[in-house]
């Protein structure tokens, strides 16, 4: 089973770098890439089909029957208990408008647990990843939650979802700033996540995220030693969920504060 998990961590690397590389070449021709809106701050460009494409196509020859739940393109059903999850651009409101914060995310889940997790950032070069029970990476160096227990000693990253009320989030980020802390928001929640992995933000919080955009990062951030709020197995993949991860310490805090914004966990 770790042979397995570990070849198919690799292939995702493999994979996402290479999807990376596609994307980075829409990222350089913007002027002429085709962007269409699909709601409220919600665009989607001929480079997220594309890519999004790529990856499937490389996971229907590696992995035949898996399944392979995307962004873009409609699901496809797999025999195997097997589910790759996939975003070819996250952030594509910053892709379109060449600001260079935006990733490619695969995930891998097994009946709903994911076990692979891989978020890539092509302007930077800076491979995130981790598979179950092996720990989380960056470009082969291994990365740690933050051990801080004080909104003060850092910034919280959080996500605006269409799919939620726009006053809770203001109440979220009031909470945050009324104890010392700031709130960090870079319009890509799989990156922030990563960076809530490595340290780099105490935590992410978000009310509603679909699976793609969070199923990778949530594993890398439990692999790094932070502490996850776990989402339903049986509908993540299909429904999306709340998302509250954070270094151990602070986790507790960030976790009543979203209490209070949120209300109870749906």
């Amino acid at each position: 089973m770790t042979d397995d998990l570990d070849d198919r961590m690799h292939f995702a690397i493999d994979l996402a770098r290479r999807a990376g590389e596609l994307a980075l070449k829409y990222f350089r021709d913007l002027d002429n890439l085709t962007v269409e809106s699909k709601g409220h701050q919600d665009l989607v460009s001929e480079g997220d089909r594309e890519v999004e494409l790529f990856i499937r196509a490389a996971i229907a020859e590696a992995y035949p029957d898996d399944g392979i739940v995307g962004e873009e393109h409609a699901a496809v059903t797999g025999t195997t208990g097997h589910v790759w999850v996939i975003d070819p651009i996250d952030g594509t409101a910053n892709f379109v408008r060449g600001i260079p914060a935006w990733c490619v995310v695969i995930a891998c889940a097994r009946d709903g647990e994911t076990i692979v997790g891989v978020t890539h950032e092509p302007s930077t070069d800076e491979t995130f990843y981790g598979r179950r029970g092996g720990g989380a990476f960056v470009n082969g160096k291994p990365i740690k939650a933050s051990n801080a227990a004080s909104l003060s000693e850092g910034s919280v990253g959080t996500g605006l979802s269409n799919r939620a009320s726009t006053k809770n989030v203001v109440v979220l980020i009031t909470l945050i700033m009324a104890e010392g802390g700031v709130f960090y928001r870079n319009a890509s929640g799989a990156l922030m996540l990563a960076y809530a992995a490595s340290g780099r933000l105490l935590g992410y919080l978000e009310e509603h995220m679909n699976a793609w955009d969070c199923l990778a990062g949530m594993l890398l951030v439990e692999e790094a030693g932070g502490t996850v709020m776990k989402a339903d197995p049986k509908t993540v993949i299909g429904k999306g969920t709340q998302v509250i991860t954070g270094g151990k310490h602070i986790f507790p805090r960030l976790q009543l504060l979203c209490e209070t914004s949120f209300g109870p966990t749906r």
